[in-house]
């Protein structure tokens, strides 16, 4: 279970009709299934072929690499083998999505933390507050870039956000060292995401929270260091996190930040702002690039991220066959299901987004 955190007071009704038929009609498929909801062997086979692309990558760059193109060729392999942990492996388990057994989840859950992001904080904000509140104004804190950019709405247009469409798939690139080295920290020290109070960390926790850092620094900058001059390995450094980056951004992006879903807002009377919790999701999330099996597979099934705000607790290898029992389900109840044909769609989709909220 993932711990839980006090949040702004918006509220969903209870049940709702597709919500009980597409509970329904999921059992059983599953029941049905050739495999379980979670602790499938091709999971761990996936598994297992990231982490090793992973280590090889690193291993080929630091030890082996001796030309300039070499360096490039393995230091954008490894931000894709990095992305792909992320997408593929870390966020499966830190769901609970990857075995019933929970110290499986929690020991794969860790792969996040060997990227130098504290997985237990990375629960709260995604978990518990991005995919209860997913697109609600002022409220879900995935959409708060600060003056940065316009995501939502609600949120106030400066000039320079007539730009935002431009400027911001550069600054996408710098995430990763964002994330661990200020975001992290700032959620630590305050104890507050946005709106939303966080629960105190353990000790245990807060030590685990300097021991990932430093086992990031030592892996990705201390022992490249002993080979190389510290300017390369900045240099290569830089680019591998510039890919892994420019990916992560742009696929969690594509989800919720596009010109077809909705940006619902929190009622003042406290009152639900949708009688159906599951039409909600389907409102605030759009799909892209079905057809595509070899993308399906690097981002871990993130392309279907409508039945993963549905399924959260489900190994993303099922995600493919319950699409079309969501979209058939969405259409018997009237709820608007969003699938991008291509990712070409998908990125130009969420630059038009991008591109009406800076507008004046």
């Amino acid at each position: 279970m993932v711990e839980g955190c006090a949040t702004a007071p918006v509220r969903f009704g209870h049940g709702g009709a597709f919500r009980e038929d597409l509970k329904r009609v999921s059992d059983a498929y599953f029941e049905r299934a050739a495999r379980p909801r979670r602790d499938i062997a091709a999971m761990y086979l996936k598994s297992a072929v990231i982490l090793t692309w992973f280590v090889g990558s690193w291993v080929l760059l630091v030890f082996f690499a001796t030309r300039a193109w070499q360096g490039v060729a393995l230091s954008m392999s490894l931000g894709l083998s990095i992305a792909a942990i992320g997408m593929g492996v870390q966020h499966d388990a830190n769901h609970g999505g990857y075995s019933r057994r929970p110290w499986v989840n929690r020991v794969m859950g860790f792969t996040l933390d060997v990227m130098g992001v504290c997985s237990w904080l990375w629960r709260q904000k995604h978990n518990v507050i991005h995919h209860t509140y997913t697109n609600i104004r002022g409220v879900d804190f995935d959409l708060d870039f600060g003056v940065i950019a316009r995501l939502s709405p609600e949120q106030p247009r400066l000039p320079w956000h007539r730009y935002q469409q431009y400027y911001l798939w550069f600054l996408y690139c710098f995430l990763l060292p964002k994330w661990v080295f200020h975001d992290d920290f700032v959620l630590l020290r305050g104890r507050r995401a946005g709106p939303h109070a966080l629960p105190a960390m353990g000790r245990g926790e807060v030590a685990l929270f300097y021991g990932w850092k430093a086992f990031f620094v030592a892996w990705s900058l201390v022992i490249p260091s002993l080979f190389h001059p510290v300017w390369q390995v900045l240099l290569f450094h830089l680019l591998a996190a510039s890919t892994l980056g420019i990916t992560l951004s742009s696929v969690f992006q594509l989800a919720h930040c596009a010109d077809v879903v909705e940006f619902p807002e929190a009622r003042a009377d406290g009152a639900p702002i949708r009688d159906d919790w599951a039409a909600h999701q389907v409102d605030t999330t759009v799909d892209f690039a079905h057809g595509s099996p070899a993308l399906t597979w690097f981002l871990g099934g993130l392309n279907y991220q409508v039945e993963h705000h549905l399924f959260p607790k489900v190994c993303h290898l099922h995600y493919p066959a319950l699409a079309s029992i969501v979209a058939e389900t969405a259409a018997r109840h009237g709820v608007r299901y969003r699938c991008h044909a291509t990712l070409r769609g998908a990125l130009a989709s969420h630059f038009r987004h991008l591109e009406r909220l800076g507008r004046p």
